[in-house]
């Protein structure tokens, strides 16, 4: 029997170029990928990895829901 889920990604821009990608309901997962479309692929195979490596241990899956993206501003204080 097969199922789909949906998992949010975090796609963090690089500063030398590409993505570092975080799975906020899978926290062991953290990749990488040259370009968006890499690092998405990426993201799908350690998923899929991670998931199967859950279901032969018996634990749980993580619920596939969105977790909530906000933005914090904060004010940083300079030297004078």
């Amino acid at each position: 029997m097969s199922q789909t889920q949906t998992y949010t990604v975090v796609l963090q821009p690089e500063p030398e170029g590409g993505f570092t990608v975080r799975v906020p309901a899978l926290p062991e997962i953290v990749t990488y990928g040259a370009d968006e479309e890499e690092a998405l692929r990426m993201a799908k195979e350690a998923i899929e990895l991670s998931l199967e490596h859950r279901l032969s241990r018996g634990e749980q899956l993580p619920e596939s829901g969105q977790a909530p993206v906000r933005e914090v501003t904060v004010v940083i204080a300079t030297a004078a």
